[in-house]
């Protein structure tokens, strides 16, 4: 498990989660095909709301593109929050994982952590 540095921007905090998850696969398996193989199998698709990471054709998270509100105009999600994947389609709606923008969460090459 690594630490996801903080990031200016969301494309920087995508980054930074590619670059952690890489950086845990590594620490998980010693060969370098497998390796290479899982640093180039990454996608970024933007959605509406969510930005999904798919690592190897399995979600690895999702991000949220812009601040979300419950319908009583409460913040449900800060734009940059991370959200484990649900399904192949939508994220996991509980708690975010962390935010791209402030860091300091831990981070899998699996995909963001369960909650406790």
């Amino acid at each position: 498990m690594i630490e996801v540095k903080p990031a200016k921007s969301l494309d920087e905090g995508i980054q930074n989660i590619i670059d952690a998850s890489n950086e845990d696969y590594g620490m998980f398996i010693d060969n370098e095909n497998m390796k290479s193989e899982f640093q180039n199998s990454w996608s970024i698709s933007p959605g509406q709301k969510f930005i999904k990471l798919v690592s190897k054709n399995s979600v690895h998270s999702f991000i949220v593109k812009q601040d979300m509100y419950t319908p009583g105009g409460q913040l449900r999600f800060k734009k940059g929050d991370v959200l484990k994947a649900a399904s192949w389609r939508a994220p996991a709606m509980n708690r975010a994982r962390g935010n791209v923008f402030d860091g300091h969460y831990p981070m899998q090459w699996t995909g963001p952590l369960y909650l406790k």
